[in-house]
């Protein structure tokens, strides 16, 4: 056995403290009192004043943003001063968040509608909406000249020769430099036939269509040209297949220039269409003299005799109105001197021959007459400015 060893003493004054019975545990320091829980309940280390889960989070005024909206896009001003007004009291009594966004939509709100007072008082409200409303309508009326009805007058502002994006239609009363005369689809061809193909099919087709859209040649401007507009080579793979006939100038004229049967009365249309193919053979006069070549210009002169004796028939068996009838009867008379002269033309043996008779076949030409019984009918009567003549040699 062992020895035991006799206890340590003690630091002086320190009383000697009995050690627990081994039945109960020794306790440590008392922790600090936590908040006290329901038995049964966990422990809540921090519990809220509404319970575990804490407060709803707080919502923003729908109001709010609608008048911070309406006051920033201006539409509707004073709808953005009233929803403000009434998301603050909303706010306020619902404790809502959103105070700051019905402030400034308030304040927005508030400029608009004093801007908007304004305006009405100085006319710029009122300006503002004719201006957009022109814009609409300008806007509105750019099409392609493809799609334009036959008489529709137009303003196109592209360069002669340029591609153009789009003409815009106008009344014809107002300033226009343009009038479609009709179109004509493009056919035969299983591919693009190319810009050079088109503007000769333009052409040729654009200028009959003049033809007939404008019967009164006279009333036609010295500036005046037959317009053909036709596809690219991307619209025509997209299907544009058509090409738009016109007649235009530089210049912008007022008016229409039609006239045809839609525009014209019945004995006007048939005094044009007798008298019409006299001008148009003039006009073919060819370029070469009768001394480069006389067989050229025998056939122009028998074309332009034909086209005389055509008018003569035509215009005789017509019942013309009654104030009418003379001026025809008069007319009649210088075709008839006019036919005459026009042979001796068309039969000329040589080019000596042929000038020998050019200046009085000119002076024959019944323009005199026409200008009276177009005057009597009602159409223009001012011939348009002559174009250069060769005169005799």
């Amino acid at each position: 056995m062992e020895p035991t060893q006799p206890p340590q003493p003690s630091e002086p004054g320190a009383s000697a403290v009995p050690p627990a019975p081994a039945a109960y545990p020794v306790s440590g320091p008392y922790a600090a009192p936590g908040p006290y829980t329901s038995p049964g309940m966990p422990y809540v280390a921090a519990p809220g004043p509404y319970g575990p889960y804490g407060a709803p989070r707080a919502t923003t005024n729908g109001l709010a943003v609608g008048s911070l909206v309406s006051g920033i896009v201006c539409c509707l001003p004073p709808l953005g001063l009233v929803l403000g007004v009434f998301a603050l009291r909303q706010i306020k009594k619902r404790g809502q968040n959103g105070k700051g966004l019905a402030i400034a939509g308030t304040a927005l709100s508030t400029i608009s509608t004093l801007l908007v007072v304004l305006g009405l008082i100085t006319g710029q409200i009122q300006e503002g909406v004719r201006a957009f409303r022109d814009g609409m309508r300008e806007a509105a009326a750019v099409r392609m000249p493809t799609e334009l009805r036959t008489g529709e007058c137009f303003l196109d502002d592209s360069e002669q020769g340029e591609y153009t994006l789009g003409v815009r239609v106008v009344d014809c009363a107002e300033p226009h430099n343009g009038e479609i005369t009709g179109r004509f689809e493009v056919t035969g061809f299983d591919a693009w036939p190319g810009e050079k193909k088109l503007q000769q099919l333009g052409e040729e087709r654009c200028e009959t269509m003049a033809g007939t859209y404008a019967l009164d040649t006279w009333s036609l401007g010295p500036d005046a040209w037959t317009l053909h507009y036709f596809p690219d080579r991307r619209a025509w793979r997209e299907g544009e297949h058509r090409i738009a006939c016109g007649i235009g100038g530089e210049e912008r004229t007022r008016g229409s220039l039609r006239s045809d049967a839609t525009t014209l009365t019945t004995d006007q249309m048939a005094f044009l269409t007798h008298v019409n193919p006299i001008e148009d053979a003039v006009y073919e006069e060819p370029e070469d003299d009768p001394e480069d070549d006389i067989e050229a210009n025998r056939a122009w002169a028998a074309d332009v005799r034909a086209a005389i004796d055509s008018a003569r028939v035509g215009l005789r068996g017509r019942a013309w109105e009654k104030s009418a009838q003379a001026p025809v009867g008069t007319y009649l008379a210088s075709l008839d001197s006019a036919s005459k002269q026009w042979g001796k033309l068309a039969g000329a043996a040589d080019a000596d021959a042929f000038w020998a008779e050019y200046d009085r076949a000119w002076e024959l030409l019944p323009e005199e007459g026409s200008k009276d019984v177009r005057k009597a009918l009602d159409l223009t009567s001012t011939p348009p400015p002559a174009d250069g003549e060769k005169g005799s040699a």
